[in-house]
Order: C-alpha cells, then structure tokens, then sequence
C-alpha cells in the first residue's frame, strides 16, 4: 500500500468508525423500546434516523475495511469503491428523510405518552454527535479520506437535526397535549426530514460530479 493511501486509511480512521458503530448502535435500540411508551412524531422520526444513520457508517465501514485488506487495488478502483459507497449513504438518508415526512403529516394525535426516554437519548446523541462531527472532520483534513469527510458531513447534519429533536421533545415533555408542543413536534421532525434528504440529495449529486467534500 503506497504512503497516501496508508494515510488516507490509517488506524486512526478505522477507530473512529469503529466507535461511531459502537456507540450508535443501542441508540435505534433504546429508541425503539422507548416507542412502547411515547409515540411523538419527532420520536419515530429520530428512530427511523438513527436506524439509517447506523446502517450508513457500517457501510462506510466495510468500505474502510476492504481497502485496508486489498493493498493491490488500483487508486480509480477506491475512488470508485468511495464513490458508491458515499452515494449510498446519501440514498440512505433521502429515504429515511422522505419515510420521516410521511410520518410526521400523517400522525395527528395530540397525546403524545412519555417521550423522556427519546429526549435523553436524543440529548446524549447531541454531544456524542458533536464529538464525532471534530473528530471526523480532523481526520479529512489531515488524511483527505473521502470516506471520512463524508461521515464528517453526516456527524455534522445529525448534531443539528440532534438539537431540532432534543428541542421538540423538551416541548412535548414541559407542554403535554398542548397545541404549541404538537406544532412543535410536527414542525421538528419535518425539519429532521428535509435536512436528511437535502443532505442526502447534495452527497449523491456531488459524488456523481466528483466534488471535493471541502
């Protein structure tokens, strides 16, 4: 493995993804149990999410690993191989966007049960989010690793969309059945949703056109 690609693939980058995957991964979990007991539109949003956002960093994952594993692939192949997954996980976040639009346009029911499961895991995601979004964005510009100034871009819209929750979800928990915590709760997840899919929609039209993540 030639000594751009070993730095734009180094150990740091791989255990970076690693402790995205393992710390993202009892968020859908948490959430989904948590939908036992409150059902806000901006709580099964923020479960659809975190499931699609899980789904994208292992894919980015694999990604990572078969280039590390395979020195003998040509650089127009991992740029290939970069491209495809990157467009993957902006397909990704277009469909969870446009499954969470549905969501919250359909459901209309003012009572909204305990949400303060959601809030706290929405809360812990906002500085586990905030952490990662720093870490990967260092990483790019030091490596220049595609793959990781994506995720960078990803941590970057989830710390937003993780303060769009964690405001939703505070309103429901201070204002329950009230008319200002349901628009707000519709309002959030809408929110969510088209910030997914324009993220997601940018990510794919860019990789198509080549563009730096810069």
């Amino acid at each position: 493995m030639s000594d751009s690609r070993e730095k734009r693939y180094s150990k740091d980058g791989y255990k970076t993804l690693l402790a995205s995957i393992l710390l993202s991964s009892p968020g859908p979990l948490t959430l989904g149990i948590g939908l036992i007991f409150g059902h806000s539109s901006t709580q099964i949003a923020d479960f659809v999410r975190r499931t699609a956002e899980l789904m994208a960093i292992v894919v980015s994952f694999i990604t990572f690993i078969r280039v590390t594993k395979h020195p003998e692939y040509s650089d127009s192949k991992i740029d290939e191989m970069e491209r495809r997954a990157n467009s993957l996980v902006g397909a990704i976040m277009c469909l969870s966007g446009s499954f969470m639009i549905i969501v919250a346009l359909f459901m209309s029911s003012k009572n909204k049960g305990n949400v303060i499961m959601a809030f706290v895991i929405a809360f812990l995601g906002l500085l586990v989010n905030v952490f990662f979004w720093i870490r990967y964005s260092r990483l790019y510009k030091k490596n220049n690793n595609e793959i990781l100034g994506t995720q960078g871009k990803l941590y970057g819209a989830k710390s937003l969309v993780d303060i769009c929750v964690t405001s939703s979800l505070l309103s429901v928990i201070l204002m329950p059945m009230s008319m200002i915590s349901f628009y707000l709760d519709k309002i959030g997840s809408v929110l969510v949703s088209l910030y997914l899919i324009y993220s997601g929609v940018r990510l794919v039209i860019n990789n198509r056109k080549g563009i730096s993540l810069n």
